[in-house]
């Protein structure tokens, strides 16, 4: 036990030297410190990157958005409301999670790709895409049981005396029979593409 104890104070000054000791033209010790300050700065520069693509100016930063859904957006009930509560582009269409909101900013590199390439540049060209553009929005909220919808509405905190009937009927059926969100509200906040060729599509299948 001695002997353990009195080697401890020669093991410390040992790791100490280690850490002074120069490699190359840098310290072990100077070379751990510097990663990790340059490690801190990455990190916060790389979640300011982040979240300043996170807001809806610079969502509605190219025409596209802006000129097309961004207007259609503005007539709906999530725009303006009695209770003044907005939801944005990013409240919709970007997870709150890290790891979630990361693979989706990974997600719209795809999205850059065709704002390059022009693919709905114009009125004509992103009317004939809109019907694939509301399925690939629609098929991710069903995966993820509409997750961003349920940031601000849970069955569990709907007050059914305050909805109309119809709309407690609605939301009761589709608690019971498992649906989510983006089953029955597909054009809550943008035009519904021409759904007869959904339908045209469903008969032939």
């Amino acid at each position: 036990m001695s002997n353990a104890g009195a080697d401890r104070p020669g093991l410390v000054a040992r790791m100490w030297r280690g850490l002074r000791t120069p490699c190359g033209r840098w310290s072990v010790g100077g070379v751990l410190a510097a990663s990790f300050v340059g490690g801190i700065v990455f990190w916060g520069g790389f979640n300011t990157a982040m979240e300043a693509t996170n807001r809806e100016e610079f969502c509605i930063s190219c025409h596209e958005m802006r000129e097309f859904v961004y207007e259609e957006y503005k007539d709906t009930i999530h725009y303006s409301n009695r209770t003044g509560v907005r939801a944005t582009c990013p409240d919709c269409h970007v997870p709150k999670e890290w790891v979630y909101k990361f693979i989706r900013k990974i997600q719209a590199t795809n999205e850059l790709f065709h704002k390059v390439m022009g693919s709905i540049s114009t009125r004509e060209k992103f009317e004939a895409k809109r019907l694939e553009l509301a399925r690939h929005v629609w098929e991710s909220m069903k995966k993820t049981d509409s997750r961003e919808c349920r940031n601000c509405h849970e069955f569990e905190s709907m007050d059914f005396t305050e909805q109309q009937r119809r709309a407690v009927r609605q939301h009761i059926k589709g608690l019971e029979g498992g649906k989510t969100c983006i089953d029955c509200h597909k054009g809550i906040a943008h035009s519904l593409p021409d759904l007869r060729e959904v339908d045209a599509s469903a008969t032939a299948g």
